[in-house]
C-alpha cells in the first residue's frame, strides 16, 4: 500500500478520530504519513490552547487527549526523519520559493514516492506548483 502525506489539519482529524468522508477515502487507499513540521505545527496548536489555529475551539480535555496521541503517535504514522530531507528541502525551496514546511512536505512526497493530501481550506498555491513540477500528486481534502 502506498503512503499519504497529510497535512497538519487532515493528521488532526486522524489522531482525533473525526476522519471526513474524504479522508477516509484517503486512508482506505494509503497508509499515513505526515512531516516533523506539521507535526510540529499541530503540537504548537495543541499546546497554544485557546490561541491553537488548528485547536483553538476544542474543550481542554479534547487538547489533552490530542496531546497524548502526539506524544505516542501510531507505528503506521511514517514520518521521514529530516535529515533525509535537509538538503532537498533546500533545492525545493530555492526552485520553488516555498516556505521550510512547505520544502519539507514536498522532500518527503517525494522521498515516499506519495501524493500529498491538505484540508482544502489551506490549499497553498506554491506547495502545488512545486508538486505539479515534480509531477507528484497533489490533493485538497474537505471535511
Amino acid at each position: 500500500m502506498t503512503r499519504a502525506v497529510l497535512d497538519d489539519h487532515l493528521l488532526r482529524d486522524l489522531l482525533a478520530d473525526d476522519v471526513s468522508e474524504g479522508l477516509a477515502e484517503v486512508l482506505a487507499a494509503h497508509e499515513p504519513a505526515t512531516t516533523n513540521l506539521y507535526l510540529y505545527r499541530l503540537s504548537k496548536s495543541v499546546v497554544a490552547a485557546p490561541g491553537g489555529a488548528l485547536t483553538g475551539r476544542w474543550s481542554p480535555e479534547r487538547r489533552r487527549a490530542l496531546g497524548s496521541k502526539l506524544l505516542s503517535l501510531p507505528n503506521d504514522v511514517a514520518i521521514v526523519p529530516m535529515s533525509a530531507l535537509s538538503y532537498r528541502m533546500a533545492e525545493i525551496a530555492a526552485a520553488h520559493r516555498v516556505s521550510t514546511l512547505g520544502a519539507e512536505c514536498v522532500a518527503a512526497a517525494e522521498h515516499l514516492g506519495a501524493s500529498l493530501y491538505v484540508w482544502e481550506g489551506d490549499d497553498g498555491p506554491g506547495i502545488r506548483a512545486a508538486m505539479d513540477h515534480l509531477d507528484l500528486g497533489y490533493q485538497t481534502v474537505g471535511r
